[in-house]
C-alpha cells in the first residue's frame, strides 16, 4: 500500500479554482504535483457542498463523534454522542445474541 500524501490547503484551494476556470484534471495534476485525480474530485465535492473547513483536515482524522472542527454547536455535538452510544448499544445487543447462540449448541 502506498504512502498517504497530505496536500496543504493552499494546493487544494488552488486546484478547485483551476478546475472552475476550465483547466483539465491532468493539467491541474501536472502543475500542482497531485498524484491522483480522485483528490481533485473529492475537493470539488467538498467545495460544492460548502464543506470548505475540510481543506484544513489532517490525514486520518474524522469529523464525527465530536472530533470535528470547533464550528459544531452543542446540539450537534450531543446528537453525535447520542448516535455513537446508540451504535454501541446495537453492537452489544448483537454480541449478546451471538453469545446466547454459542451456549445453546
Amino acid at each position: 500500500m502506498g504512502k498517504k500524501v497530505h496536500y496543504p490547503s493552499e494546493i487544494k484551494v488552488k486546484a478547485v479554482e483551476m478546475k472552475k476556470n476550465g483547466f483539465t484534471n491532468s493539467e491541474i495534476m501536472n502543475e500542482l504535483g497531485i498524484k491522483n485525480v480522485s483528490q481533485i474530485k473529492t475537493w470539488m465535492r467538498w467545495d460544492r457542498n460548502g464543506e470548505s473547513y475540510r481543506f484544513e483536515q489532517p490525514i486520518g482524522k474524522q469529523y464525527s463523534y465530536g472530533k470535528g472542527p470547533g464550528s459544531q454547536d452543542e446540539l450537534e455535538i450531543e446528537r453525535n454522542k447520542n448516535k455513537h452510544l446508540q451504535m454501541q448499544i446495537e453492537i452489544l445487543k448483537k454480541y449478546k445474541e451471538l453469545e446466547r447462540s454459542w451456549f445453546r449448541k
